[in-house]
């Protein structure tokens, strides 16, 4: 009986913490005077239904114009399909924007000044009143300031090859240790080396899950060698669940990579064998041209050159699958959060809640999210 009543008085504490900071964040954005939240982004924050963050290096240094911005409004409607608010980040004139209208949108993808910004970078960019394009880091750092939980992007940073020796390591991997975001993406960059990018995470504590596989994923390829069949989840409901017990029941502030394949049937196993040779030929030519934050866009673009465009069409289209299985995952989460908020006195409940896909919008069987 002793026993009961003191695990009873833990689920209570731990529903409790849940519910207070699921309370203290929507407040947050009141605070938040450094930046200017569009208006449809700020309003569904303030009601709990579901926001999606996306970055705009993609736009900046990612793809040329005007691919860049029908791709970025491509990714848009994605999520507004799907159910939910899309929260395009970056830095405009020195001020950091939350949501991104289509001049701003044009602003950024034609600006010859577009610093790229981790979050190393932020605070400069904003004190010199620069235009800024936010990486994988920054968009986390500026997300999780805004109260948004969940971000979609095509690929993340990680460590380079070599990176053994040149401590070449992408921000955006400590970023994921240390700021409670679910990061959607399809792995990491297939120019990087995977497995020390994987171990690096282990060693700082950042869950990786699987999605519908229990392989690893290599950006263009579902096939990178690297099984993680324990932690494979097979909905985007199961995604949300798992994101949810790490942030508002363990209350951990650690963020969280789901790693999405890229779409059925596309080209990239057919290219995966020569894909890799353009990645080896321009990892090769990039050294000594390039270092720093400008080695990532050097290769992409030298790899886009090298498959005469093929690259570009894979990164295109495993980003809208992305965003499809990142919206199914953001529009669950907002579900869980509204009923831990709604159900203040089911003690009774336990410490997992028992979490269920409940009916919403539902991503279209072609990708399958």
């Amino acid at each position: 009986e002793g026993l009961g009543s003191a695990t009873m008085h833990v689920r209570r504490c731990c529903r409790a913490a849940a519910r207070g900071l699921l309370q203290q964040r929507r407040r947050r954005l009141s605070g938040a005077a450094h930046m200017h939240v569009q208006d449809e982004v700020r309003a569904a924050l303030a009601e709990g239904r579901p926001v999606v963050a996306l970055e705009s290096t993609i736009i900046s240094h990612g793809m040329p114009y005007p691919e860049n911005v029908a791709v970025a409004k491509r990714v848009e409607a994605v999520v507004r399909a799907g159910g939910a608010v899309p929260a395009t980040i970056g830095i405009l004139h020195g001020e950091v924007h939350v949501g991104l209208g289509d001049a701003e949108l044009e602003l950024l993808a034609t600006a010859d000044d577009v610093r790229k910004c981790s979050r190393r970078d932020l605070a400069f960019a904003m004190a010199h009143g620069m235009h800024g394009a936010t990486t994988v880091s920054g968009t986390m750092v500026v997300a999780a300031a805004a109260g948004i939980d969940v971000f979609v992007t095509g690929g993340t940073g990680g460590v380079h090859r070599g990176g053994e020796l040149s401590l070449d390591v992408s921000a955006d991997l400590t970023e994921l240790g240390r700021t409670p975001v679910a990061v959607v993406s399809a792995g990491v960059k297939s120019i990087l080396d995977i497995p020390r990018t994987l171990e690096y995470l282990e060693t700082s504590g950042v869950p990786v899950c699987t999605y519908r596989s229990e392989e690893f994923p290599a950006f263009f390829t579902p096939r990178s060698g690297i099984m993680m069949p324990r932690s494979r989840v097979d909905a985007a409901g199961d995604a949300a669940d798992v994101f949810f017990q790490n942030k508002f029941v363990l209350g951990l502030d650690n963020g969280m990579l789901f790693a999405v394949p890229p779409p059925e049937g596309n080209d990239a196993e057919n290219l995966y064998e020569n894909m890799e040779r353009w990645v080896a030929q321009a990892v090769e030519e990039a050294r000594g041209q390039v270092d720093g934050a400008d080695v990532t866009p050097f290769i992409l673009a030298r790899v886009r050159d090298l498959s005469a465009g093929a690259s570009q069409e894979l990164n295109v289209s495993l980003v809208l699958n992305n965003a499809e299985v990142g919206t199914a995952m953001a529009v669950q989460l907002a579900n869980y959060k509204r009923e831990l908020l709604e159900d203040g006195g089911d003690d009774d409940a336990g410490l997992s809640l028992s979490l269920r896909p409940s009916p919403g919008p539902s991503p279209s069987p072609s990708r399958n999210p």
